[in-house]
């Protein structure tokens, strides 16, 4: 591919993750996360996005820690994700809601295993991070 195309490509990519990201802000996904791919992919082609990746990339793994931090946020992110998946299905199935169908509802169910798989990676990265803490007292004593 010449540079151009890959640029353009993306910049198509990036654009695309980052808008994504954006209005999953706001509405039931993992946001943030998006955002901060969209931000990596464009920062390989266009330096200038660099200076935004930290950033973002600190406040999207705070609150990826954060959702798995106590028992009771544990319990409310997985509950959610009951009700991403259990919303899909009924978007999917019943016609008199407002933007009904499948394509709504499958975004939906999509958001909820996306969720699980946030959820997942956030709880191994939180007790890696204690395992390790915990160690490393027990060293220092």
């Amino acid at each position: 591919m010449t540079r151009h195309v890959r640029r353009g490509v993306t910049l198509v990519i990036g654009a695309l993750l980052t808008m994504l990201g954006i209005a999953l802000l706001v509405l039931p996904g993992p946001g943030l996360l998006l955002v901060l791919a969209g931000l990596l992919v464009l920062a390989r082609e266009f330096p200038m996005v660099e200076r935004y990746v930290e950033p973002v990339q600190n406040a999207a793994m705070r609150g990826a820690e954060e959702s798995v931090s106590s028992p009771w946020r544990l319990a409310g992110s997985i509950l959610t994700v009951f009700a991403l998946i259990g919303a899909g299905v009924v978007w999917g199935l019943v016609d008199a809601l407002p933007f009904s169908g499948w394509s709504t509802g499958s975004g939906l169910i999509l958001s909820g295993f996306i969720l699980v798989g946030l959820l997942v990676w956030s709880f191994r990265r939180v007790k890696a991070a204690q395992a390790a803490q915990a160690a490393q007292a027990a060293r220092t004593r």
